[in-house]
């Protein structure tokens, strides 16, 4: 199987003053194309530091990040950017759509931003995506109508938007109930299993962790305890 991540090294730290803080202490990891993998580790194990310097949102202290064949560490923030709206998919547990924007548009909205503009090309996608996750009654409607799993399912669409190399969620339950949660879950195990989409989820929910098919465990700055 190809490797999709590649990181080797990764140290991260915050200073405050004099005060030097570790976060991230040599972490190694690797994601091959179309594995489903949950991050997991205590609150302040550094997991979700980890998952933004993988998302290129945080530029890591020290380490190689390789990224669909590509070395992504050293890429100016104007190629970062770039890198990640095309060849990463995000899904937070706050979905983030655009209140004004139609379950359409926040869909489109990765293609929109980069060209400038809405086509019909990336309007067609977008309601094809909403369709695959089971919102084709509510494309027209504004993210305000939306009930928090539909949200949800907006935002997986958008992440799918630009077909990514890689997709990550950080906690994307954690703001739902136990249906729509289940609901999500199922959906982003679909989307793994038939299009072969690679997830890395940073979760703190062992219900989760369960259904990936293997558990990556923070703990201490290291992401050393790596379990099937």
């Amino acid at each position: 199987m190809t490797d999709v991540l590649e990181a080797r090294g990764i140290d991260m730290s915050f200073r405050n003053g004099d005060e030097v803080t570790e976060v991230l202490k040599g972490v190694d990891l690797t994601l091959q194309a179309g594995e489903l993998v949950a991050l997991l580790g205590a609150s302040g194990s550094g997991k979700s530091t980890l998952l933004s310097i993988i998302g290129l949102l945080l530029r890591p202290t020290a380490g190689r990040i390789t990224i669909a064949g590509q070395r992504v560490d050293t890429l100016s923030e104007t190629e970062r950017a770039r890198f990640r709206n095309q060849r990463l998919g995000f899904i937070f547990q706050f979905h983030h759509l655009l209140p004004d924007f139609t379950a359409t548009e926040n869909v489109a909205f990765p293609a929109a931003a980069t060209a400038g503009r809405m086509t019909g090309a990336m309007r067609q996608r977008a309601r094809e995506l909403l369709e695959r996750v089971g919102l084709a009654d509510r494309m027209d409607f504004p993210a305000t109508r939306l009930s928090g799993g539909q949200k949800q399912r907006v935002a997986i669409a958008r992440a799918l938007m630009n077909n990514p190399a890689l997709i990550l969620a950080d906690e994307p339950t954690g703001s739902l109930d136990r249906v729509s949660a289940e609901k999500v879950l199922d959906l982003m195990e679909e989307v793994n299993r038939e299009d072969k989409a690679t997830f890395l989820i940073c979760t703190h929910d062992e219900n989760i962790a369960a259904r990936c098919a293997r558990r990556i465990i923070v703990k201490d700055g290291r992401a050393d305890r790596v379990q099937a």
